[in-house]
């Protein structure tokens, strides 16, 4: 667990760097140029908001911490709160997003919180502002941009992601309203392939997204997500996963993204949903860990992974496996269903349960902070905690 004087310590965010109401800088196009020998030039943009990026960053990348993510779509949030018996209604969107941001002592473990835009504006049911009661607790409050996604035409039965026009002007608005950072969630799919079609369009539209983010102040969280659909094994993910990462990070470099100031949400490397051979903690962490080293530079500050419907436990698990060395990244979580399903259930609507829901929140957040520094044991946890949660097609 991070202690406070070590959180302090950390070159982070002063919180007044990014309360809401803050006014717009209009950044100034500042250009550094490496010139080599021959007539060609490497161009690196590093606009006014580059050491606000930087230190957003490590904000989120700081020791024992890592991300909430409660940017679920309405729709998907609908499907949560139909699994407890709650009719889809942004009163009880408003309850259950309250109950999660005002856990007493989150901001020990979870640094940074990914929103939906209606919360984003959103107040608590006392109220207060959602983003001031993020940042009371010292957690960076972030923003889901990207639109969905839809058919590719030309592909396998693959998908893309929309949502780059009008970008420039939203996440301008985003940063004025508190938020500091971004997500823009695109797929990968191995049983339909992948494509080239496919991973380029994937990593095209990621480089653009974080290249807009940058420029409006927000610190875009790259994710082209490999879906576990399917019965590979983990060779074959591994495989995949080689070539997505390697086409992100060069139209990355393409679209002059500053790597300090970004942020990576990757899949880890495991067998599809359906494989029969399953992989220890151990093996995903071999094979993730030799993914990033050879794919990701170590001026990124912060690998946060994603679930993507492994239990609560078993994505615990795997990140204490690759935590147990030193790392050139910090190496954390950015969990959405593994953090807040016990949660969700352990509510079940009833505000007599609030306590006991945050309680169940807190226990997922403590565990994995304990993963980001190797120090999980696994012991104590409850049976639901143990269930899978893989949705076939999942939407988020």
């Amino acid at each position: 667990m991070a202690s406070a004087s070590l959180l302090k310590s950390s070159p982070v965010l002063d919180k007044s760097e990014w309360v809401k109401g803050q006014s717009l800088r209009q950044p100034s196009a500042s250009v550094v140029r490496c010139l080599p020998n021959g007539p060609s030039s490497l161009t690196i943009r590093a606009g006014s908001y580059a050491d606000e990026l930087i230190k957003t960053a490590k904000t989120v990348a700081s020791p024992g911490r890592g991300i909430l993510a409660m940017d679920e779509s309405n729709a998907t949030c609908g499907k949560r709160l139909a699994s407890i018996g709650l009719e889809n209604t942004e009163a009880n969107r408003q309850a259950y997003r309250t109950l999660l941001v005002s856990v007493p002592g989150l901001g020990q473990y979870i640094s940074g919180a990914i929103l939906f835009e209606e919360t984003l504006y959103q107040s608590t049911v006392d109220g207060k502002k959602m983003v001031d009661v993020l940042v009371e607790q010292n957690i960076v409050p972030g923003i889901k941009v990207d639109k969905g996604l839809v058919p590719l035409a030309g592909s396998n039965d693959e998908s893309w992601c929309q949502g780059l026009d009008g970008l420039a002007s939203r996440t301008a608005a985003y940063y004025q309203q508190g938020a500091r950072f971004a997500k823009w969630r695109t797929v990968v799919s191995i049983p339909n392939g992948p494509s080239a079609l496919a991973v380029k369009e994937a990593a095209w539209g990621l480089a653009r997204y974080a290249a807009i983010s940058q420029d409006n102040g927000l610190v875009p969280i790259v994710e082209p997500e490999i879906l576990l659909d399917g019965e590979h094994g983990i060779d074959r993910t591994f495989e995949v996963a080689l070539k997505v990462w390697a086409e992100v990070f060069f139209y990355l470099a393409e679209n002059n993204v500053l790597f300090e100031g970004i942020l990576l949400k990757p899949s880890m490397v495991t067998p599809g949903a359906e494989c029969k051979e399953r992989a220890t903690p151990q093996q995903v962490a071999d094979y993730t860990l030799k993914l990033l080293q050879r794919r990701i530079p170590p001026s990124v500050p912060g690998i946060m992974f994603l679930s993507g419907g492994q239990s609560e436990v078993e994505a615990t698990l795997n990140l204490n496996a690759m935590n147990q060395g030193p790392n050139p990244w910090h190496v954390s979580f950015s969990y959405a269903r593994a953090l807040q399903n016990t949660c969700l259930k352990t509510w079940g609507g009833r505000p007599e349960n609030v306590k006991a829901a945050q309680e169940a929140l807190l226990i997922r957040a403590t565990a994995n902070s304990l993963a980001q520094l190797g120090k999980y044991t696994g012991e104590g946890e409850s049976e639901e905690a143990k269930k899978g949660m893989f949705v076939k097609g999942y939407v988020y």
